[in-house]
């Protein structure tokens, strides 16, 4: 859905490794990385994707209870937002266009809408 309605680039890695091997190729503006992911953990993820790409927002996303991480999440400034499970494609839009760098700015596809 964020293909179909964001006018950026939308790419998809189900492995963290993948994600980091193909990140400098592409330069995102924002990448939206979830809380629990396979055999990389989530902060040494950002930790290695930010030191790649200094100017990139990372969005955080959990079904997961994220209070005991809070004093993590705030020593990763490249973390701009984090979200809590369950949310549509519109809610996590709204979260990317907001933490979305000045200047490159994404925004919707002609006649798509934030609005149900």
């Amino acid at each position: 859905m964020l293909k179909d309605n964001l006018d950026c680039d939308v790419r998809v890695y189900y492995r963290p490794a993948d994600a980091l091997a193909a990140i400098a190729e592409f330069s995102p503006q924002a990448i939206v990385s979830d809380y629990y992911m396979p055999k990389i953990n989530r902060f040494e993820f950002i930790r290695r994707a930010s030191a790649v790409l200094r100017e990139t927002a990372f969005v955080l996303i959990t079904g997961h209870n994220m209070s005991a991480s809070l004093d993590e999440i705030a020593s990763l400034p490249a973390i701009k937002s984090h979200l809590s499970k369950p949310f549509g494609w519109r809610q996590l839009a709204v979260e990317i266009l907001g933490v979305w760098p000045d200047g490159n700015s994404s925004k919707l596809r002609s006649g798509a809408s934030l609005n149900p």
